[in-house]
């Protein structure tokens, strides 16, 4: 299966009924989603009957019972290895919440050919008509031996945490939630480009993350495991600590390992003198608490469409500034992670990726930037070509070569 971009255009002034001109007839978005922006290409051609004896019966046969002879020849003489399901059931769906899972679709469809663009990878989007943990659970392992990886996308916290665990836990192929750990990975290289920049070391820092779901939960994690200093989190009551007695389990254990500084009440308290804000919430932060983060601070607001402090207001106080929007410098979007990664484990059959993996994968993606460093300029375009040219790499893909390096290393 070949994800492609098309572009169909509606020739009709008018809907099937007759009625008012469709959507697509004024609206570019509309009209290059019509049809959908996926297709099914074959690999091999069907021109004669001998080609179609080859690639269905009788040929086929003979391929099949190899497979059932040696299950693991099914990576060699199938798709299996090449192709991940990106899983959903429609309930976190990029800023605009629980829409459902047909709703779902256009973003599941975005995914599978970003995977294609960017990482040379096959994907097909799996929109399941579910929530509960147990249910989802069940259908993906059940759906898992047609694929080489599972992306976990727009599921809502915190059951996206347990499905995570439990399907990597009965499943032999990685599954990957990128709304954790793709986010995860690319702010970190973001923020080690920006400490290179004002000389300083992760160690170093404190940083404040506005949001306690998958992305801020995730990222935090993370950070201290690549050796950040201290990192406090906030939720709509306040920073995430241990003398809140209203913490969800996830939160309870975010309590254990973050905040070694001990600070409670607000996000705007704890702001003060920090090294590095980190916005996956939405809302406002107020531009006095901007103001009182420490000299040659980093703002990342990430939130789509509105970041949480808006650009020019974060410039007047920060050294970097990044946002999640594309219109501005240094977009942290995770299409600079889940490709490389996905591509370098189904290269190597890796059975999961570890976090060693994944910082591997943040260093080498800090170092595309490499000397072309600036403060509008801590982490590379998608587009960039020098990342799209890195060899030798089979895949047009965000640093794939040192992912797969580093996922030889660890399965040794």
């Amino acid at each position: 299966m070949a994800a492609e971009i098309v572009n169909p255009r509606s020739d009709s002034s008018t809907d099937q009924d007759g009625g008012a001109e469709p959507l697509d007839s004024f609206d570019p978005a509309f009209a290059l989603h019509r049809g959908g922006k996926m297709a099914v290409q074959a690999t091999v051609p069907i021109r004669d009957k001998d080609d179609l004896s080859l690639a269905y019966t009788p040929g086929v046969a003979r391929v099949c019972t190899a497979i059932a002879e040696q299950p693991e020849l099914v990576h060699d003489y199938t798709w299996k290895s090449s192709v991940v399901a990106v899983v959903t059931d429609g309930t976190a769906v990029l800023g605009l919440g629980d829409i459902g899972p047909e709703a779902s679709l256009p973003v599941m469809e975005g995914k599978a050919i970003l995977f294609k663009q960017f990482g040379g990878v096959d994907a097909v989007p799996i929109a399941l008509d579910c929530t509960g943990v147990d249910e989802i659970i069940e259908t993906v392992v059940r759906l898992a031996p047609s694929f080489g990886g599972v992306n976990l996308e727009d599921i809502s916290a915190p059951r996206c945490f347990e499905i995570e665990r439990r399907l990597q836990e009965r499943l032999d192929i990685p599954v990957f939630h990128d709304d954790q750990h793709g986010t995860a990975i690319v702010t970190l290289a973001a923020l080690r480009n920006a400490a290179r920049l004002t000389g300083r070391e992760l160690g170093e820092l404190r940083a404040v993350i506005s949001g306690a779901g998958a992305a801020g939960v995730a990222i935090a994690k993370f950070l201290l495991e690549a050796g950040l200093g201290d990192v406090a989190v906030a939720d709509r009551k306040g920073i995430v600590s241990r003398d809140r007695d209203d913490l969800t389990p996830v939160k309870r254990e975010l309590a254990e390992i973050t905040n070694k500084a001990g600070i409670s009440g607000s996000l705007e308290a704890a702001l003060e003198g920090a090294d590095v804000f980190i916005g996956v919430s939405g809302g406002t932060v107020p531009e006095p608490a901007v103001a009182s983060m420490a000299e040659g601070a980093f703002v990342f607001a990430m939130a789509n469409p509105n970041p949480e402090v808006h650009p020019d207001v974060a410039h007047k106080y920060a050294a970097v500034v990044a946002t999640g929007r594309s219109d501005f410098p240094n977009q942290i979007n995770n299409v600079l992670a889940f490709p490389g990664i996905f591509a370098g484990a189904l290269q190597v059959r890796a059975s999961r990726i570890t976090e060693g993996m994944k910082i591997a994968a943040a260093e080498a993606l800090a170092g595309v930037v490499g000397d072309d460093l600036a403060a509008d300029y801590v982490i590379p375009s998608p587009f960039d070509e020098r990342v799209a040219q890195r060899q030798p790499c089979p895949q047009p893909a965000a640093f794939a070569c040192d992912v797969l390096k580093e996922v030889l290393y660890f399965l040794e």
